[in-house]
């Protein structure tokens, strides 16, 4: 039926004109219904009424139809407080949260008074847009109207300055907390978010024990806290205990355990998870996350499964940027660098806004060309970047580039591009120099980087090249160049942190470090090395000089 039909004429004008069209809009279920009714709102005179323009903006704002919102809105002569609210919510949650500063403004100049609502809304708008100066601004205004001060808008100070992830900022957050009378779980998980953001995790750690309430949301913040912290085990150690209590898990709780399954290769708890998402009745009747899909490709790639990621990325009934840049991503760090670049070919032409390359796609694609020798490719690519997708190369890119160039023994042109480069070149770059130089023995020019290392890095970050450069000497049987190299890095105190590495036996995650007796296996774990090793000589290898040097 369409709504010129649903009118009746001798309503027109009325009140009762006014309470069809506010019924009309709560039954409202599509844009263009929407727009007949608007047309009906401007032709009855019933733009000034604001009960019903609130609830002509509710599904405009809830769509993000925002420039439809907006225009509106304008029309409006005198907006109650309730329809400014209305309108800096949805500009809130865009993405630009900019306009809800704006309009904010704009209200304190009207005849509106700003409420409790208002300043929950606008310090959401702060925090998402790293509006910090105008959040402190706020913050002042409060400090004048105490009776503003609730627990909501209290949580969102909380959630302001915790956003930050500086010093000042969770130095703030924390003080606004403890000022509180009233918390509650939003408030406790704000504050837990700020600890993570900050870097503090034992602080963060010790938060969440003290919680009164727990929710999805506060065990989800902990685990991937944990894991963007490097705590990994640790993240994965609270998800069994999330699960021994009893406590119902999301989708976005399993993209954090994915990502450290990924750092840990925990590929069995990966599987779980997987059966887990497409087979249990709590996900079934739910779509599944986009960026639990792409959780899933980065974990099986991580792992090794390489073929199972990209079963996944297949089926995958949308795929936004990231999608692409993980499974490009995997194929190039597992040695499938033909595969990768195949995927981002099809990428480019696969077309869509939210399907654009960006400069973490890009890094992967040039990774693939430095590890596979595809130089003339890697140029193009590289050229490509700013040309054809608007992307600035930064550093990691520039490294990227060297270590391509590196890798094919091509030293004039990455030290051309060395020089060359917009930004001062990092340990990162000097290090793909350096392990150019290792691949094909330049041992001229890798001591000129060694030198410049030693003068740059702090001696433990910088101990790691040095024993490159004395195993490269060691091969070339340079002898008395590695006593010196070794005798320089003691004087100066450096030493290599060792390498580690780890393996996932029965479910448990067993971490090795190098020369490491404090396993409880350990005496096993040689003794098999030592029968490996064994049979691997027999077989016909041979370790090189470098691999038997001692290291520091």
């Amino acid at each position: 039926m369409l709504v010129e039909e649903s009118i009746p004429a001798k309503q027109r004008g009325s009140r009762a004109l006014q309470q069809r069209l506010f019924s009309l809009l709560q039954n409202c279920k599509s844009i263009k219904q929407l727009t007949q009714i608007h047309a009906h709102i401007i032709t009855n005179g019933s733009t000034q009424k604001n009960f019903i323009i609130v609830r002509l903006l509710s599904p405009l704002l809830t769509s993000y139809n925002l420039k439809y919102a907006d225009q509106v809105f304008r029309h409006v002569q005198s907006p109650s407080t309730t329809l400014w609210n209305q309108i800096i919510r949805g500009h809130a949650r865009s993405e630009n949260p900019q306009k809800s500063v704006e309009l904010f403004n704009q209200m304190e100049k009207s005849t509106a008074t700003p409420d409790g609502y208002t300043y929950s809304y606008v310090l959401n708008a702060c925090a998402k847009g790293n509006l910090f100066r105008e959040g402190q601004q706020l913050h002042g205004k409060f400090l004048k109207k105490w009776s503003l001060l609730n627990v909501f808008v209290q949580t969102n100070l909380v959630n302001l300055y915790a956003t930050t992830g500086e010093d000042y900022g969770i130095h703030d957050a924390r003080k606004v907390f403890d000022e509180m009378n009233e918390k509650n779980v939003v408030t406790w998980n704000s504050l837990l978010f700020g600890y993570f953001r900050y870097g503090d995790v034992d602080e963060a750690l010790r938060i969440f024990d003290e919680m009164p309430d727990k929710n999805v949301v506060s065990w989800t913040t902990v685990i991937a806290g944990c894991t963007q912290n490097g705590r990994c085990q640790q993240a994965l150690a609270l998800f069994r205990m999330m699960q021994r209590r009893y406590v119902e898990f999301d989708q976005v709780t399993l993209v954090a355990v994915l990502s450290a399954c990924a750092e840990l290769g925990a590929l069995n708890l990966g599987k779980w998870i997987h059966s887990c998402v497409f087979e249990s009745s709590q996900f079934r009747n739910e779509p599944v996350l986009v960026s639990l899909y792409n959780a899933l490709i980065h974990m099986y790639a991580s792992c090794g499964e390489i073929e199972e990621a990209y079963r996944i990325f297949k089926v995958m009934p949308r795929r936004t940027s990231v999608s692409w840049t993980s499974i490009i991503t995997g194929f190039a760090k597992q040695g499938y660098a033909h595969e990768a670049l195949t995927i981002f070919q099809q990428m480019e032409s696969w077309g869509g806004n939210d399907v654009r390359p960006d400069e973490i796609t890009l890094l992967a694609v040039l990774f693939a060309c430095s590890h596979a020798g595809y130089v003339n490719e890697g140029y193009r690519y590289f050229k490509c970047m700013k040309e054809t997708w608007g992307v600035d190369p930064r550093i990691e890119h520039y490294g990227s580039m060297v270590d391509m160039l590196s890798r094919a023994g091509l030293f004039d042109e990455a030290v051309a591009l060395v020089e060359t480069m917009p930004m001062k070149p990092n340990e990162a770059v000097w290090g793909a120099l350096l392990g150019g130089c290792n691949i094909h023995k330049n041992v001229r020019l890798a001591s000129s980087v060694a030198q410049k290392l030693a003068v740059e890095l702090e001696p433990d970050r910088a101990a790691g090249y040095f024993v490159l450069l004395s195993n490269l000497y060691a091969t070339d049987k340079r002898w008395r160049d590695v006593v010196v190299t070794r005798q320089k890095m003691f004087g100066i105190g450096m030493k290599k942190p060792p390498g580690q590495s780890r393996i996932e036996a029965e479910g448990t995650i067993h971490s090795f470090l190098a020369c490491d007796l404090n396993h409880m296996h350990a005496c096993s774990v040689y003794e098999m090395l030592g029968l490996l090793t064994g049979q691997a000589k027999l077989q016909g290898y041979q370790p090189s000089v470098s691999e038997e040097e001692l290291i520091v």
